[in-house]
């Protein structure tokens, strides 16, 4: 498939684009491009398109990216409406997860609080057992072993 797309050339802070057909496969880099339609700067807002060769690749089936599809129609080679270079309306993804989380949140808040206090109250609950289980048992065989050896004293 070819697009046609722009290429950057000019200085740092100073940009410049040619209008070029390319495959799609392949960036326009290093000057190797199919065709050469024109250039654009957004600078000066200067811009200069060979209307017969673009109307050509674009009934070879060439695709132009947003913005050369906007200058088309700026130019009058396509009629119809411009691209939009934003998409409005519709939120960015964190946006969106953040306005989702904030409820739940707070409601996994109140749950964990509220698991934090059963998890408290077992780990009382069962250190009670526990002292109480191996003392009575302890208590058991200190008061066998204490009768034994009087016993064996006697």
């Amino acid at each position: 498939m070819v697009r046609i797309r722009l290429f950057r050339v000019g200085k740092k802070n100073q940009p410049a684009y040619k209008i070029v057909v390319t495959p799609k496969e392949n960036p326009p880099q290093g000057g190797r491009f199919l065709d050469r339609l024109g250039h654009y700067n957004p600078v000066t807002k200067e811009c200069k398109i060979d209307a017969e060769k673009a109307k050509k690749w674009l009934d070879d089936g060439a695709q132009p990216s947003d913005t050369v599809y906007n200058l088309f129609v700026k130019e009058g080679i396509i009629e119809g409406e411009k691209r939009p270079k934003h998409k409005k309306g519709a939120p960015k993804k964190e946006n969106k997860k953040e306005d989702k989380e904030t409820p739940d949140k707070e409601e996994d808040k109140e749950e964990s609080e509220d698991k934090k206090e059963e998890d408290k109250e077992k780990k009382k609950d069962e250190k009670k057992q526990d002292k109480e289980t191996p003392d009575k048992e302890e208590d058991k065989e200190e008061s066998e072993d204490k009768k034994e050896e009087d016993k064996e004293k006697k």
